[in-house]
């Protein structure tokens, strides 16, 4: 006899297969799973930015290499040296605390990383210190790396006040004048003044704030400044922050408040264009083209060639006539003085007569009839 073939005996020889692969499938499912779960945090781990030091400790006046990797491609940052700081809590005291004037810039290529020499500067604030890259501009992106100012007083950091929580209570205002000199093009200044309370159970010692500028269609440019003084616990505090505008600024700016990552208050502020700049353009358009005019003008009558008339001078030939075949033309005392010649050359040519000889004495005189 041979065996039958049909479905109830292929369904029991492909059993054992299917059973060997679902056992496969079980046991890699596990592995999957934790490599998808592992994928964006290894992806995570690498777009975090990094930065590296050639040197941990070095003196004043020394150089060292900074490099970083897992930057935004060709984005621009800011390397300095601050003091009260660690790459765990930051830099507490904002760029203040910051060796700003030996800082540098410098450009990521495309892959996000760069390499630059920054020259060794005692920050204002003591050790320990950091080396602190930050972006300029852009999303902001910010990392530390220990490092120690050979020589540099060194002091223990000031306890966390993370408990505390400052929030604006009040609206926010802009306070102060413009003077003559803004309308002329002085950067306008203001003050933003706001009251804050501390709604967390520790007390808030001279916090930084960060006052961001804004006008038209740009990102606001944020600008540190710290309050000095302590904001205890449900304690509130009216604070008072300047705020100043490039010169020459004019048109509507909104001027916000931040502090750590969130933005407290914003406040617009329109600011009235310099009239005064345009009033001294105006005016020196209009004088210096009649200040020229005025010069060109003594300049030809300096060198232009004299004539007869009112610029003859006394004593001085008359010049030849102007014009051939008209007659010249002369002054009445000109002919006045002609015709006094005239009459002297006629008394001249006649004969000179004595009393006794005149003509009428020496006429006989008439006879009458009846006399001898």
């Amino acid at each position: 006899m041979t065996p039958r073939t049909g479905p109830e005996t292929l369904r029991r020889a492909a059993s054992p297969a299917r059973l060997l692969t679902l056992a496969v499938l079980l046991a890699l499912l596990p592995a999957l799973f934790l490599s998808v779960l592992a994928v964006p945090g290894a992806r995570a781990a690498e777009s975090a930015p990094t930065v590296s030091l050639s040197k941990k400790e070095a003196g004043k006046g020394g150089e060292i290499t900074v490099s970083g990797k897992g930057w935004r491609g060709e984005a621009l940052l800011m390397l300095l040296i601050c003091g009260q700081a660690t790459p765990e809590r930051g830099v507490i005291g904002g760029t203040n605390s910051c060796a700003n004037g030996a800082g540098r810039a410098v450009t990521t290529d495309e892959k996000g990383a760069f390499s630059k020499r920054l020259p060794v500067a005692e920050p204002p604030e003591p050790c320990p210190c950091v080396v602190h890259v930050a972006t300029v501009t852009g999303e902001q992106a910010s990392a530390d790396a220990a490092f120690t100012v050979a020589g540099h007083p060194t002091a223990e950091l000031p306890r966390r006040t993370g408990g505390g929580k400052l929030a604006v209570l009040a609206a926010t205002r802009l306070e102060g004048d413009s003077s003559l000199l803004t309308w002329f093009g002085a950067p306008p200044a203001r003050r933003l003044v706001f009251t804050v309370g501390n709604l967390g159970p520790a007390p808030v010692e001279d916090p930084v704030f960060e006052i961001g500028t804004a006008h038209g269609v740009y990102a606001p440019q944020w600008e540190e400044r710290q309050w000095r003084g302590t904001v205890a616990p449900g304690a509130r505090a009216r604070i008072a922050l300047p705020v100043e505008l490039s010169a020459g600024a004019h048109g509507d700016y909104q001027i916000s408040l931040r502090y750590g990552k969130k933005v407290l208050a914003e406040q617009p502020w329109g600011v009235g264009r310099p009239w005064g700049v345009t009033l001294f353009w105006v005016l020196l358009c209009l004088v210096v083209p009649a200040a020229v005019f005025r010069i060109g003008m003594a300049v030809v009558d300096r060198i232009r060639p004299r004539t007869g008339g009112a610029h003859r001078t006394a004593g001085a030939r008359p010049g030849p006539a102007v014009s051939k075949g008209l007659p010249r033309r002369t002054t009445p005392v000109a002919r006045t003085a002609r015709s006094a010649a005239a009459a002297d050359a006629t008394t001249a040519v006649l004969p000179w007569f004595t009393p006794d000889s005149a003509p009428s004495e020496n006429r006989p005189r008439p006879t009458t009839k009846g006399q001898a």
